[in-house]
């Protein structure tokens, strides 16, 4: 593996309201078109003024459109909301589809996070449809996410499984001002009919005893049709994360495998196959300067060989990581990163594109691009 190109798909500074861009989503398009879209703010955490935008690339990276805003938050069960960021997915009939997350404004002087409860502002998730290559978008419609009534934060993109049916990836966590004991899991909601209904699910990850977190699950299909799900793993008794934990599952989504340890640390992105069979793996690794990093397995995703592990990008800054005694110090800790949440597609060609914010502080980011071939 090794990069053959990259660029920047929008800087920080061009306008206040856009110091922060974080949270990047990449897809291509039928046409070949990369269409790449971010969350925009003023500062990483602002709960106000932060906004999606959605740019798009018709020369492989080369130059990108100026940043449009097609996402208008709406007023769900009477409340005002703003929305907090966004992922495009391509469906085989040409069909864009664009999950984004609304949080609750009704008292916008809260932050998204309740650092007393570790409760959620209310978040939902829209879907937006697009027919003309991303040019324009419909109405959002509201994601039914029955049995779940509590916050659902979107974990990426929805995926197109082997089978024709799709994928909505989120996250269960707590009502903002709810006490009792916040049990995480991360989700997998099914459509039979292109996301206008939405009523099977299943538990990607869950532990009984409520000691490790699997957070920021990123579900990859792989090319024989299987979906490895891979996850930024908290271990909540030590206050420490462990290495990425996975799991696959052979019948799109309904069943999984026992979870095992990858031997990877960091945070992951959606894994992907290799025009050669091996499978890709792109990650952060922030055990010291953070760093963008990926490697590759032979064997179907069991073992990560250090020795396949090639840079993306590096920060050159010092560890962004610090001794925690608890939730709310993971918050804050991950209030401070500047360089993440990379996430990945394929080109027609066999290519990985990679997109990620980094930047020297956590309130001045830019959004970056790499192109890797197997």
């Amino acid at each position: 593996m090794k990069v053959i190109d990259g660029g920047v798909v929008y800087p920080t500074g061009r306008k206040p309201e856009r110091r922060s861009c974080a949270f990047p989503s990449i897809c291509v398009s039928a046409s070949r078109r990369w269409l790449c879209a971010f969350r925009a703010a003023p500062a990483k955490f602002a709960v106000t003024g932060q906004h999606p935008l959605l740019t798009w690339s018709d020369d492989e990276g080369g130059s990108w459109t100026e940043p449009i805003a097609p996402f208008s938050p709406v007023d769900i069960e009477g409340r005002p909301g703003n929305l907090r960021g966004g992922a495009i997915t391509a469906l085989p009939n040409g069909t864009l589809l664009a999950a984004v997350s609304w949080i609750d404004q009704s008292d916008p002087s809260l932050p998204f996070y309740n650092p007393e409860t570790e409760g959620l502002l209310d978040t939902r998730i829209l879907l937006f449809r697009s027919l003309d290559d991303g040019a324009s978008w419909s109405a959002p419609v509201l994601v039914d996410t029955t049995p779940f009534k509590v916050p659902t934060p979107l974990t990426g993109p929805i995926l197109w499984l082997s089978n024709g049916h799709l994928a909505l990836q989120v996250e269960l966590n707590k009502h903002y001002r709810d006490t009792s004991v916040w049990k995480h899991s991360s989700v997998l909601m099914f459509s039979r009919d292109e996301g206008h209904t939405w009523p099977e699910h299943t538990i990607t990850s869950n532990d009984p005893t409520n000691r490790v977190f699997y957070w920021d699950q990123r579900p990859g299909v792989l090319a024989d049709g299987r979906l490895l799900d891979v996850f930024w793993t908290y271990d909540n008794g030590n206050a420490v994360y462990l290495n990425i934990h996975a799991r696959v599952s052979d019948d799109h989504g309904r069943s999984w495998s026992p979870m095992c340890d990858t031997g990877v640390p960091g945070q992951p992105a959606p894994p992907v196959s290799l025009p050669d069979g091996r499978i890709g793996l792109v990650y952060v690794d922030r055990t010291s300067t953070p760093t963008i990093k990926m490697r590759a397995s032979e064997d179907g995703g069991h073992t990560w060989p250090q020795a396949s592990e090639i840079v993306l990008h590096s920060a050159s800054l010092p560890t962004q990581s610090t001794l925690k005694a608890g939730m709310n110090d993971a918050w804050s800790e991950m209030a401070k990163f500047s360089v993440g949440l990379p996430t990945t597609a394929l080109t027609q060609d066999g290519d990985i594109v990679v997109t990620f914010y980094t930047g020297s502080h956590c309130d001045e980011t830019s959004i970056h691009w790499v192109r890797v071939r197997g």
